[in-house]
Order: structure tokens, then C-alpha cells, then sequence
């Protein structure tokens, strides 16, 4: 028995006449977007048709942008800027502190087992 791969096309005419293909745009164009509303050179409906993109996808970029920026400059304290925590260095501090305290531990025992005598 044969079988038969049967392609079929979509018909042009059920998808609506005002769908845009996708247009992705790149992070820079996207902040290029937020300083020209922030700036008010353009009003969104003007952002989109420049951008071949919907006026949604403009109202996401300055949304985002803005939760951004509010989330970034809630952060920082005025003052001196913390550093971040930098856990390889805490912990070899903490062993050469373990390291340095069974050093004293062993040359104690040493000076008990020899005397003091041997070492002046």
C-alpha cells in the first residue's frame, strides 16, 4: 500500500489584510525607540509606522524600559558603592586563617616536645 503526502497551502484570504510579517528589532533599536518617546520627537502611532512594527510592540518597549530603569536605579544608595561579594576570596581567606591557626597549634607542640632551648 503507497502512501501520499498530501501539501496543502494556506489560503491568503482567512488571515486578516492588516497582519504585519514579524519584525524583530535589536536591543539599540529598541532603546532608540524610548529616547525618541522620551524625547517626544514622535507620538507611538508615529514610532510604530517608522518601525514597521505594531503599536503595542511600542507600548512593551516603553514599559519595559521604564520597570528597567526603576528597578536599576532603585538599587543604588548614595554613598560609597558596595561591592559584590566575591565568595573564592572569602573563602581562601578562611582557609589560610585555618591554615595559620594549626601552624601555631603544630609549632607549640614542636616547642613543648623540643624544648625551647634548640631554637635560640
Amino acid at each position: 500500500m503507497e502512501e501520499y503526502l498530501i501539501v496543502t497551502k494556506p489560503d491568503p484570504g482567512n488571515e486578516p489584510a492588516s497582519r504585519r510579517a514579524k519584525r524583530f528589532l535589536t536591543p539599540l533599536q529598541k532603546y532608540e525607540v524610548f529616547l525618541q518617546l522620551v524625547r517626544q520627537e514622535v507620538t507611538m502611532a508615529e514610532a510604530a509606522e517608522h518601525w514597521q512594527v505594531d503599536r503595542g510592540v511600542i507600548m512593551r518597549i516603553r514599559t519595559v524600559a521604564k520597570e528597567g530603569a526603576i528597578e536599576a536605579l532603585s538599587k543604588t544608595r548614595p554613598g560609597a558603592q558596595s561591592r559584590a561579594r566575591d565568595y573564592e576570596l572569602e573563602a581562601a581567606r578562611a582557609d589560610a586563617a585555618r591554615l595559620g591557626e594549626a601552624l601555631k597549634e603544630m609549632a607549640v607542640k614542636l616547642m613543648l616536645v623540643e624544648g625551647k632551648g634548640r631554637w635560640g
